[in-house]
């Protein structure tokens, strides 16, 4: 069965929290509102935080508007409604699960992953039941590896993308979820959700705000990324930030289509069949109605 959107109530508060992580396209799509290029309909304050503590703040409904792994969503779709905007997908690339040169790993192997409401973690424990795991922020995956601490881990973001050369890629969150899709569909990872006690005006003027910051942001992608290199405000340089963004912030972040929702729900569904949540969903119930407005002339 399927749930479907609450409506929203009239409480709210004069700003607007936005949570997103410290990554570079989160980063990016969101600094067009922090320079001041998109006007906003209430003040916008925003908190970086690693994905995994914006699961965990979700869950307890912290922040009017968080970054969140998409596999966390149906566990949260009653008190949060799916934004279409600042998404990142995969395709024919994301998460690498990496393990040194020489090691053999077995089937019950001890690995990092950067957390529990992960969509490469789902996706990871359908195809590795047996491996033990340890969570760690993301930037401590690769040293943990390197170190011994465990036999391999699951890099996300930008480390996949540079890391020691002492490591090899065993295998590609990508190649995982192909199997289980039963369909070339990209890969979703991350995406927006916003509290529904949002008064739905004011949610929809909010999410629009948010389509507009990335669309201007693709579209001066060149002097925002400058901006943000002087600033020192990404942790790489100019020719990796370059090649993240073509990856994870570009024109199909703005606003998902067809073919993304499509991935979403067979993300939702294969979540559903390996019991990790207690019914199917599909994503376009849960998206705020901006048809409110037009209906309202």
């Amino acid at each position: 069965m399927s749930k479907k959107n609450s409506i929203f109530n009239t409480k709210h508060s004069t700003s607007i929290k936005i949570a997103h992580s410290p990554d570079a396209d989160d980063i990016f799509m969101y600094y067009a509102i922090k320079f001041g290029w998109v006007t906003t309909p209430a003040p916008f304050e925003n908190i970086a935080l690693d994905i995994e503590t914006l699961n965990e703040a979700a869950i307890e409904g912290t922040y009017d508007v968080t970054a969140i792994s998409f596999a966390l969503y149906p566990k949260i779709c009653e008190d949060f409604a799916l934004l279409r905007t600042a998404v990142s997908f995969g395709e024919g690339y994301g998460p690498k699960l990496i393990k040194k040169r020489d090691k053999k790993l077995r089937r019950n192997f001890k690995v990092a992953l950067s957390g529990r409401h992960t969509t490469n973690a789902m996706l990871f424990k359908i195809a590795f039941p047996e491996a033990r795991i340890i969570y760690k922020n993301f930037l401590d995956i690769e040293k943990a590896v390197l170190d011994g601490e465990v036999d391999a881990g699951v890099l996300i973001h930008e480390s996949i993308l540079d890391f020691d050369e002492s490591l090899e890629v065993e295998c590609e969150i990508w190649d995982i979820w192909l199997e289980l899709a039963k369909k070339e569909l990209p890969l979703p990872l991350g995406g927006m959700a916003m509290r529904r006690s949002i008064p739905l005006t004011r949610a929809i003027a909010i999410e629009k705000a948010l389509i507009k910051a990335v669309e201007v942001a693709n579209t001066h992608r060149a002097m925002l990324a400058k901006m943000l290199l002087e600033r020192d405000l990404v942790r790489i340089d100019a020719p990796t930030l370059d090649k993240y963004l073509d990856l994870y912030a570009n024109d199909k972040s703005i606003t998902m289509n067809d073919v993304q929702l499509e991935a979403l729900d067979r993300l939702f569904q294969i979540g559903y069949e390996h019991n990790f949540y207690e019914c199917p969903i599909q994503a376009r119930d849960f998206m705020i109605p901006h048809e409110y407005m037009d209906s309202r002339g």
